[in-house]
């Protein structure tokens, strides 16, 4: 089959489906088995973000530098430079075996597991480098692990059912953001040993070893997983042949398709998440400023709070399917940005188990309903035949421009507090709603690729 039959195939307009039919997505073969691996992707990213950050103010680091290290996973932003080499080129012995895409997760988890043993060694209340160094490699891989994840997604199910995949994919994603986040804090705290400080290196090696020997369920899975169905590549007729199927042609493709909206969807794709991001890198440090316990944070923000990321991922599904991915998109961005506000009354309140529920609760309920409406859109957006690449692209502008504000989040809480802080954060969430609207006035139907 040829890369455009292939596309033909996939693009067959279906009707609108009932609600019973939207809901009975969740269980088919397809859908479900994007737990598993949805388990795998989120594991790695809050180990070098936000547990991370909690580990390094505990062991004495400031706020500034916290917020520098948080450019760590500005590495899932630069994907795009390496996606064209994860979606052509073949790995020796592993590829003729696994096939594209589960060659590249192998090898792509067993550097994740590397990184996260090589943290586990560290201390970063002596030396904060090192630290640093294994983060970045855990991030690298991890954005391996991501594209030729979403490149498997994609073709795993055809169009209809991406915003079904992605909603169970987004449930293992935040299943194992339970486990780095809630279930790194409670095995630290458990192992740890009382001391004056408050602090114990020993009890975060244990932590990290753990979440290293959790990734083997992505390993496991990607063993007894099938390859998905994907266009045939072309053989390269010499090296000039090679760069121009590999790296130019999968981005000449997508501005070709949308020619001058492509700026306007990159524009959309570049600020849509800046809000959360940022005010995300001080959601940690925040509570251990406010005295928040670590069996407190993974009780309610690591635990309950991704729960209700489960149930908006879960709302945003449907909703995609029955108001479209644009209105979606719009009733996630608003929700993204308010909920903000109250981590600002927070702020004033002081140490409130309750209110802090409450403010977890809504704020992870609005990320899970934005965050699958998202990935649905960008989907809808990719060419079958670059899959990989294009979705990297994707996915890499949603994240540059929003993780490198985040670095300066620890400067700008320094300057004017917490509460002034996430007001800020929210306000940012303005010019997204407009981007929203001119793309849906431009181009109210994503192009499909048909080459």
């Amino acid at each position: 089959m040829s890369a455009k039959e292939f596309a033909a195939a996939r693009d067959v307009v279906a009707p609108r489906p009932t609600w019973r039919d939207a809901l009975r997505v969740y269980i088919e073969p397809a859908t479900l088995g994007m737990l598993a691996l949805g388990f795998s992707a989120g594991l790695p990213l809050l180990l070098v973000f936000g547990t991370l950050s909690f580990w390094l103010r505990e062991a004495g680091v400031n706020r500034a530098t916290i917020g520098f290290v948080s450019w760590v996973t500005l590495a899932y932003a630069f994907k795009w430079t390496w996606a064209p080499l994860v979606d052509r080129v073949p790995i020796p012995w592993l590829t003729p075996r696994l096939g594209r895409r589960r060659s590249w997760l192998l090898l792509a988890q067993f550097g994740v597991i590397a990184g996260l043993i090589g943290m586990a060694s560290t201390d970063p209340k002596l030396a904060v480098m090192p630290t640093v160094l294994f983060a970045v490699m855990v991030a690298f891989f991890s954005a391996t692990q991501d594209i030729a994840l979403d490149a498997f997604r994609i073709e795993s199910a055809d169009e209809s059912r991406q915003a079904a995949l992605s909603a169970t994919y987004q449930t293992g994603y935040r299943l194992a953001m339970i486990w780095a986040g809630a279930g790194v804090l409670w095995i630290a705290a458990r192992a740890e040993v009382a001391n004056p400080e408050n602090y114990d290196p020993g009890a975060w090696r244990v932590a990290y070893l753990a979440m290293a020997g959790s990734m083997l369920v992505g390993v496991a899975t990607v063993l007894f997983s099938r390859e998905p169905q994907h266009a045939p590549l072309a053989a390269p007729r010499g090296p000039l042949d090679f760069l121009r199927s590999t790296v130019i042609e999968p981005f000449a493709d997508f501005f070709r398709r949308y020619r001058a909206h492509a700026v306007l969807i990159l524009a959309l794709i570049a600020t849509y998440r800046v809000s959360d991001i940022v005010m995300g890198v001080m959601a940690n440090p925040f509570y251990v400023d406010m005295g928040y316990t670590k069996d407190e944070v993974a009780a309610i923000a690591k635990v309950y709070g991704v729960v209700m990321t489960l149930v908006g991922a879960f709302v945003g599904g449907v909703l995609s399917l029955r108001i479209g991915l644009l209105r979606t998109l719009a009733l996630g961005a608003i929700l993204s940005a308010a909920t903000n506000l109250l981590f600002a009354g927070l702020a004033l309140i002081g140490r409130d188990l309750t209110a802090l529920t409450v403010a977890i609760s809504l704020d992870n309920l609005a990320a899970g309903i934005a965050a699958t409406a998202f990935i649905a859109y960008m989907s809808s957006l990719v060419n079958i035949a670059y899959s990989a690449t294009q979705y990297a692209l994707m996915s890499s502008m949603m994240l540059l421009l929003p993780k490198w504000l985040a670095g300066f989040s620890g400067v700008a809480v320094n300057a004017v507090g917490y509460p002034s802080f996430f007001v800020g954060t929210a306000l940012l969430g303005g010019p997204v709603l407009l981007l929203i609207f001119w793309v849906g006035r431009a181009l109210p139907t994503p192009s499909k690729a048909s080459s």
